[in-house]
């Protein structure tokens, strides 16, 4: 791991045999929102960036709604390489990145962390996640050593497939705006010691 990049690693040959490449997150190191996805898809392996293609135009449209820019916010995924057949990554392949993400949140120390969809809630929050009933949801997680603020958001990709999720998600990404004290809404004070 060099920084917050991870340069090279081999721990899951199924992953390193159909990826690319790698793929880190971005955006500001000393980010107040930090969003997790589950890992890269098809566009992402190509791209090298997380949340670049359908979903991430969902997820852009919800920051900018919220009177953010992507370049305000860091967002990374549970696993840096593609899993095949875009399935969702094993429990060993998110054991055998979870040092790199735990890494990249201590060192980032966000105000707050944002789930995007079930793998990555139930991975950080270690139990079952039901996405839906609990989107918008603030909990408490100690992750290394520290403890942060979590808010729980269906995947963008999920307001794709079902229009109803789309209020969800605008609702999760203005509240997390509001909490961490930025965005449209900004006063500047953050809003999580209040929970």
């Amino acid at each position: 791991m060099d920084g917050l990049d991870v340069t090279a690693c081999e721990r899951c040959p199924e992953l390193c045999a159909s990826r690319s490449r790698i793929v880190n997150g971005v955006g500001p190191t000393d980010a107040d929102l930090l969003f997790v996805g589950e890992g890269p898809g098809a566009n992402e392996d190509e791209q090298g960036e997380p949340f670049v293609g359908r979903s991430g135009t969902v997820l852009d449209d919800a920051l900018r709604e919220a009177g953010l820019k992507r370049e305000d916010v860091r967002i990374t995924n549970c696993v840096r390489c593609r899993p095949p057949e875009n399935r969702d990554p094993t429990t060993g392949e998110l054991d055998n990145c979870r040092a790199y993400l735990e890494t990249e949140i201590e060192r980032l120390d966000p105000e707050l962390i944002i789930t995007l969809g079930k793998v990555p809630s139930e991975h950080l929050l270690d139990r079952s996640v039901g996405v839906t009933n609990e989107a918008g949801e603030l909990f408490d997680v100690r992750i290394g050593e520290s403890a942060y603020r979590l808010l729980v958001s269906v995947h963008p990709a999920a307001t794709l497939y079902d229009q109803r999720q789309t209020e969800t998600f605008e609702t999760a990404i203005a509240n997390a705006a509001e909490l961490a004290g930025i965005g449209e809404s900004e006063s500047g004070q953050s809003r999580l010691g209040e929970y």
